[in-house]
């Protein structure tokens, strides 16, 4: 997006006074509704948080203890609130250790807006202590990025840069603003931003496009529909389901699309991709109608892309219109924001049944409980598993709970047998997979919906790549429930060097601290179960709990994932074992 071509177009305006740079800031932040920040100050942003000591009844900072903790929280609260998240740092590697959390947000479409600080302008480009191009460095995992040299250029960069974060298809925005542009002051007048020239957040509904959709789902004798995020972010759920309820149509999820359909819907099918449900990722390369709706065909899900849903006509709802022929050629692609081309394309769908259809997902569904499910929440064997686990979550919490799962062996677990009754409930690194994402994320989530249970399910590996974040739950009292998962592994790593290594264990086993200890010594409620007997118990005293609690259960140390797709095979390749 070049920044010579951009426009702004006014609508409200704030009175006009003279101030610093640095007060700009945070009267723009207070301008877009802001009232909630997430950072770690340093020499460069110093005089922001100069000016934000003053506004502390108006805005709130959560000191978080890394920078990348910032940026997992701030997207924690965007996900569950569909609010823009707010992190902040200074320049060099206060800037550089955002980096992660953007890279995150931008491929999973999280609206965030990132304010860094920088060297003065006269020492651009001179080396100078702690500066770093940071725009140079973002500028592939930003939606935007822009570095503010002049304070009177801070009310309309702000400004531009929550409009782009939230519009369309949402993302992260970087600005960096100088040390000298902090100190100048100017006379600030602040106007929002409702279109920039040259983007164009939502395309137009092409009205043939709605038809010839409609004609393929109408004639469909085996449709099946794939939905991701874009219903959520789209504010389309209902929209969603009254179209599957007409329709008829069986309807599987990818991971960030999880909590869109109730999870106990008659016509929610489950999980497709590498680790998904055993029928939707079978019938993929058998129904003769497969539409896709707010998802991106990313490769976990569509595995080898050479035979996938080859015999099926292709429908595309998207927003995005990049995302369209990327990985898999459409038939038709309805482009538009999915809540208005749902609504345009109900009307013409007729009201159908598709009870055979639906008979085959549910028969794969028996063959996958006898093989996997069943072993995984009803085991016989002793060690506790990590599905049993989420079984007892699931009781306590009766599907309501706002789950924060980080990545690996726990993160599938977690997705295939959750239970969500609401949407906005999961939350979860899907497209980067980045550990160390759920304590800093659940975190946000919890500030974001404080009267929402907020529980995080952490492998023992990722948990200890943000663990340092305790301090910032001791420091606010923010009560999340933190749930470890240890099996001594890094699971997901090991499951594929048993499976395709010959059990070549290479770096993946862990020797673990004293969980237990390190959470008391953060002034955190701890506990430690090992025995089956001791589960639902433990699980409920940390649902009751009124303060944060830790609580760490000690799994089978070489559990395996199932259902699985290796690594490019195709999705009717998929293994219960």
């Amino acid at each position: 997006m070049s920044t010579e071509t951009q426009t702004v177009k006014p609508t409200t305006t704030s009175k006009m006074v003279n101030i610093s740079g640095a007060e700009a800031v945070i009267k723009c932040l207070l301008e877009e509704g802001i009232d909630l920040i997430y950072g770690y100050p340093g020499g460069a942003i110093m005089p922001v948080y100069d000016e934000l000591y003053k506004y502390q009844d108006k805005l709130q900072h959560v000191l978080t203890r890394h920078e990348q903790g910032a940026t997992h929280a701030a997207q924690g609260y965007a996900r569950v609130t569909g609010k823009v998240g707010v992190a902040i740092a200074t320049s060099g590697p206060g800037a550089t250790n955002l980096v992660t959390g953007i890279a995150d947000a931008q491929i999973d479409s999280t609206p965030m807006v990132c304010i860094t600080g920088q060297v003065a302008k006269h020492l651009l480009g001179s080396d100078a202590f702690q500066e770093t191009d940071i725009i140079g460095i973002s500028m592939p995992v930003t939606k935007w990025s822009y570095q503010i040299t002049d304070a009177s250029e801070i009310p309309e960069i702000m400004a531009k840069a929550f409009y782009i974060a939230r519009s369309g298809r949402p993302g992260p925005v970087l600005i960096d603003i100088t040390k000298n542009a902090q100190f100048e002051k100017f006379d600030f007048e602040y106007k929002k931003c409702t279109s920039v020239r040259s983007y164009k957040a939502i395309p137009d509904i092409n009205e043939h496009a709605i038809n010839t959709a409609a004609e393929i789902i109408n004639e469909a004798k085996k449709p099946m529909i794939v939905f991701g995020q874009g219903v959520i972010l789209g504010k389309a759920e209902e929209e969603f389901k009254a179209l599957i309820e007409k329709a008829g149509i069986p309807s599987a999820w990818t991971i960030l699309g999880l909590s869109a359909l109730p999870t106990d819907h008659p016509l929610n099918v489950g999980m497709v991709g590498m680790h998904g449900n055993y029928g939707p990722n079978k019938l993929t390369n058998e129904c003769d109608a497969l539409i896709a709706i707010g998802m991106r065909f990313d490769d976990r899900v569509t595995g080898n892309l050479d035979s996938y849903a080859k015999q099926a006509k292709i429908v595309h709802f998207e927003i995005d219109p990049a995302e369209v022929d990327k990985n898999v050629k459409t038939d038709v692609a309805v482009l538009g924001d999915v809540k208005e081309t749902l609504a345009k394309i109900l009307p013409k769908i007729n009201k159908n049944s598709h009870a055979d259809w639906m008979q085959e997902f549910k028969d794969y569904m028996d063959i996958e409980y006898d093989k996997v499910i069943k072993n995984d929440l009803y085991p016989e064997k002793e060690g506790l598993t990590m599905g049993e686990v989420i079984k007892q979550i699931n009781e306590a919490s009766k599907g309501d709970a706002i789950i924060v799962s980080d990545v690996g062996q726990h993160q599938m677990i977690t997705c295939r047998y959750a239970k969500f009754n609401k949407s906005k409930s999961n939350v979860t690194s899907g497209g980067l997979g980045t550990m160390g994402f759920a304590l800093p994320a659940a975190i946000g989530a919890k500030m974001g919906q404080p009267d929402r249970d907020v529980v995080a399910i952490i492998g023992d590996g990722s948990y200890q790549m943000t663990i340092q974040e305790l301090g910032t739950i001791y420091q606010t009292k923010v009560p999340v429930k933190i749930v470890v998962l240890n099996n001594e592994f890094l699971g997901m790593v090991r499951q594929w060097q048993q499976l395709f290594f010959d059990k070549r264990y290479a770096s993946t086993e862990m020797i673990n601290p004293d969980f237990i200890t390190i959470a008391k010594g953060y002034h955190i409620e701890a506990e430690q179960v090992s025995k089956r007997e001791n589960l639902a118990s433990a699980v409920q005293r940390m649902m009751d709990s009124k303060d944060a609690f830790f609580l760490e259960v000690c799994v089978e140390k070489e559990g395996n994932v199932f259902p699985m797709i290796p690594s490019g095979a195709s999705v009717s390749d998929v293994r219960l074992s």
